[in-house]
């Protein structure tokens, strides 16, 4: 088991990364990583290779399952669990996340409670 982990979040609304950093404070040697766009989330996962990412739908430019697939294709980032992150609960939104390679889609607004068990059983940490 690591000492701490990294959880890169790719998001374009600060508000947002705001939350889900203060939702995730309460982890313990856990590091939020934060990128605003597609192109910056895949430059900083290469480069801080994060135990898990969690990955906003809506991104502008390129989406964040097209970027999904992309990182699936990378042999250093394939492994890594991806949670789809969205306010967008179309139908058919989360079999296409799925089919993109994400382990987990969370509908936006979530439960702050939930969302931190989520990511801690994705990093391998025990909630109570």
């Amino acid at each position: 088991m690591a000492d701490s982990y990294r959880v890169l979040y790719i998001e374009d609304d600060e508000n947002n990364f705001f939350l889900v950093r203060r939702t995730l404070e309460v982890l313990t040697n856990v590091e939020i990583v934060h990128a605003a766009t597609a192109l910056e989330g895949l430059k900083l996962a290469k480069e801080c290779s994060p135990d898990v990412i969690l990955m906003d739908i809506q991104l502008p430019g390129m989406d964040g399952l097209e970027l999904t697939r992309k990182m699936k294709k990378e042999e250093t980032l394939k492994d890594i669990p991806v949670l789809a992150l969205t306010a967008n609960v179309m139908k058919g939104e989360r079999e296409r996340a799925f089919d993109a390679g994400c382990v987990e889609f969370v509908a936006k607004p979530f439960s702050l409670r939930q969302f931190r068990k989520l990511v801690a059983k994705h990093l391998g940490l025990d909630l109570p």
